[in-house]
This record gives C-alpha cells, structure tokens and sequence, in this order.
C-alpha cells in the first residue's frame, strides 16, 4: 500500500496494480486502485530534471520552473472545454520536450508561453483565444479580435474541434 490520495473519493490509501515505462522513457507510468473504493487511476513519475530549470521572467526576474504553474494556466484555459486531461497532459510534455531540446538550464518564459499557445492552438481554438487573452496581455479589444480572427481563418485541426464562429443554422 502507498499512500497517495485517490481523486474519486479522497482516500489516502492506494495499492499499485500496474507499472510501465512512459513512450518517452523519461517517466514511469502507474496503475492505481483505491482500497476504500476500488476506483481505478493512473500517476506519473518524472525526474526532478525539470526542477533545475530556471525561468528567466519579463522583468528578468529568475524562478525555478513548475510544471504544476503550466498545468494550472492550461486548465484555467480549457475550463469547461472539451481538452481532457490526457490532452493537457501531452501538451505539457510536448512543452516540456520543446524545453530540453533548445535549453539546458535557463529558458525565457517567453518560450514557454510560445510553445503552450502554439499547442494549444492545435487542440481547442477557444482555450488558446482565453490563454493568448492572458499571455499576450492584449492592450485593447482590436488586438484581441485580431488574433480571434486568425484563429478562424485556421484550418480546422481535429474532428471534434469547431469554428471559432459558428455559422447559425
């Protein structure tokens, strides 16, 4: 038994039921069953490479890197979108893999918000007009109708993804 909280019921007693190599190799993929409940999750481990990263800020301020602060702005983005969270989890690892292979210690947040709004553009053009709304800090409406409008002209990406305009039937 190891003690990690289960998301369904808040329990803080789980069992590992599967353990596997993530497709990159670079983390461990765990199957876990709560004890209470039986529900059924999935966690992953990564090495604490990512922590030695600093974050070079706009006012040149220095902060270690945390995945949990891009994990938090993609969801604040994609709140009551259609992103799940595998969604958001493969757009933080396709960050994070953009990150190592152009940096080794100190990475502009600039990069960061480019490779984030350049994911999630591809995923939900709604989510990336929220988060662009934030991170581009727009300075009036014309910017930000501007960028809705390329953001329209783009091909469609996906089969679930709509129009960011839809045309009324």
């Amino acid at each position: 038994m190891t003690t990690m909280e289960c998301p369904d019921c808040g329990h803080d007693r789980t069992s590992v039921v599967d353990t596997r190599s993530g497709a990159d190799g670079t983390t461990v993929r765990r199957r876990r069953e709560c004890s209470r409940c039986s529900f059924r999750f999935t966690t992953y481990e990564r090495p604490e490479e990512a922590l030695r990263l600093v974050v070079i800020k706009k006012d040149d301020s220095r902060e270690p890197y945390s995945r949990r602060k891009v994990i938090d702005g993609l969801e604040k983005a994609c709140y009551k979108r259609k992103v799940s969270q595998d969604q958001i989890r493969n757009i933080v690892e396709a960050v994070e893999d953009a990150i190592f292979r152009n940096y080794e210690r100190d990475v502009p947040s600039s990069f960061i918000g480019d490779c984030v709004a350049s994911e999630l553009r591809k995923a939900d053009k709604i989510a990336y007009i929220r988060f662009a709304s934030v991170y581009q800090d727009y300075e009036d409406v014309e910017d930000l109708i501007h960028e809705a409008t390329d953001v329209q002209d783009a091909p469609v990406i996906g089969p679930e993804q709509k129009g960011l305009f839809a045309e009324s039937e």
